[in-house]
Order: structure tokens, then C-alpha cells, then sequence
């Protein structure tokens, strides 16, 4: 089985930083983009910041200049770096990945992360 595992949310100040990271794990073939999306409550989920297997990135206009996604050489492991947060950034932040576990096209799959809460406030 595949499957992304999320870690690094919290509570935090406005103004301050945090990390999120998501690791994908089990049978891979290729990753076809990892990133996260967020979903405060009453709202609907909404793109954050995700980066393909090529590297190009793409950003939420809420986040762009302070959020950045990177990934480890693996290329199994993403991570968003939170930079002058605002409350406004509070929200249950998913992981979510494009994937093929083989080299089959019907091996295609969409996965989502369990979600962790990220929280701003004084």
C-alpha cells in the first residue's frame, strides 16, 4: 500500500514560522507532483503549494512570498516552509500526491494524507 504521512503542525504566534513535511512511502513507480492543500472550517479546500516531478512549483495566491515547497533529493519527501504566518493561515493542511505505482497507466492514483491542524494565534 502507498501512503503519505504528515508531520510538523502546531500552534504558532503570527509572525512565526512553521514546517510541514509529507513522506510518501510504499510501492512507487514515479511521483507525478506532491504539495498541500488546507481547509479551515466553513470553507472550501484550497491549494496551498504543490511542486512537480520536473520541479516547476505552483503557489496559492494567499501564500505566495511567504510559503515555499521544496523536496528531498529522494524526491519521496516534500516540505513547506510557513514564513510570516497570519491567522488566516489556520487550517487542517493535507498532503496530496499524483502517483503511478507501476508502470501500468491504470496504476494511477490519487492520495491524500490524514490531514494535521495548523493553528495561529497569540
Amino acid at each position: 500500500q502507498v501512503q503519505l504521512e504528515e508531520s510538523g503542525g502546531g500552534l504558532v504566534q503570527p509572525g512565526g514560522s512553521l514546517t510541514l513535511s509529507c513522506r510518501a512511502s510504499g510501492t512507487i513507480f514515479v511521483i507525478i507532483n506532491m504539495g498541500w492543500y488546507r481547509q479551515a472550517p466553513g470553507t472550501q479546500r484550497e491549494l496551498v503549494a504543490t511542486i512537480y516531478q520536473n520541479g516547476d512549483t505552483n503557489y496559492g495566491d494567499s501564500v505566495k512570498g511567504r510559503f515555499t515547497i521544496s523536496r528531498d533529493n529522494n524526491g519521496n519527501t516534500v516540505n513547506l516552509q510557513m514564513n510570516n504566518m497570519e491567522p488566516e493561515d489556520t487550517a487542517v493542511y493535507y498532503c496530496q500526491s499524483y502517483l503511478y505505482q507501476t508502470w501500468r497507466s491504470d496504476d494511477f492514483l490519487e492520495l491524500w494524507g490524514q490531514g494535521t491542524q495548523v493553528t495561529v494565534s497569540a
